[in-house]
């Protein structure tokens, strides 16, 4: 598929009736559609080892808690400290339907063992040259300080990639991260990411320029 991203039928883990939820739901493994698009249907996973994420659509339900997160953020400073302003979740947008396009998306990292919303993942697209194949996405995560060092970014940052092959065209999946910021270098080295380089002074951060450490996933190496 070029470009859209499919709404397709949940795939992984199967949860509860009560914790059942509309659109996209990944976990590691196999991927199953349907019409109905309402459950999380239980598929055979290829991992080695029991997924313990999954991602899925963000809800309407989710905008308070995800609104929560921000403030929380902007608080703390860290490395996703990039506004004077935390942005709040567009509600008016999110009734419309989920968070993604042919352009950008925003999902929800869901521990699978309860249901609970452990952080988020987002990617947007960007271009190396003029033709649709040099187009590649670039993803980035947030997680809840209590959930980080768990292992679940590793997992997310692995299943979004993998669905992005899936469902696009695209060549590329690139992330970028602080030079400071050991802990998402090691969990994109783990997720099969390749370090390339020092992007110098790419970001603006908390009143002054940052160096990013750039990696990426090929189609090919996803394949491998």
């Amino acid at each position: 598929m070029e470009g859209q991203l499919a709404l397709v039928e949940p795939i992984g883990s199967s949860p509860t009736a009560a914790e059942a939820r509309p659109g996209l739901c990944l976990t590691a493994g196999a991927e199953t559609r349907t019409e109905s698009g309402t459950v999380c249907d239980a598929v055979t996973t290829t991992s080695t080892s029991t997924p313990r994420v999954r991602l899925r659509d963000v809800t309407l339900d989710d905008a308070d808690l995800l609104d929560a997160w921000t403030r929380d953020a902007h608080g703390d400073r860290g490395f996703n400290d990039m506004s004077p302003e935390p942005r709040m979740v567009n509600r008016d947008a999110l009734a419309k339907g989920p968070l993604r396009d042919e352009n950008n998306g925003r999902l929800i990292v869901e521990r699978v063992a309860d249901g609970a919303p452990v952080g988020t993942v987002g990617w947007h697209k960007v271009r190396y040259g003029p033709n649709p194949e040099s187009e590649a996405w670039n993803i980035g995560i947030e997680l809840v300080p209590a959930m980080r060092s768990r292992g679940y970014g590793t997992e997310a940052q692995r299943l979004l990639a993998d669905h992005l092959f899936e469902t696009t065209n695209v060549n590329r999946v690139e992330a970028a991260t602080d030079v400071d910021n050991v802990a998402e270098q090691r969990a994109l080295e783990k997720a099969g990411y390749r370090r390339e380089g020092i992007a110098r002074g790419a970001q603006y951060r908390a009143g002054a320029y940052h160096d990013l450490v750039t990696y990426a996933r090929l189609r090919e190496e996803s394949q491998a």
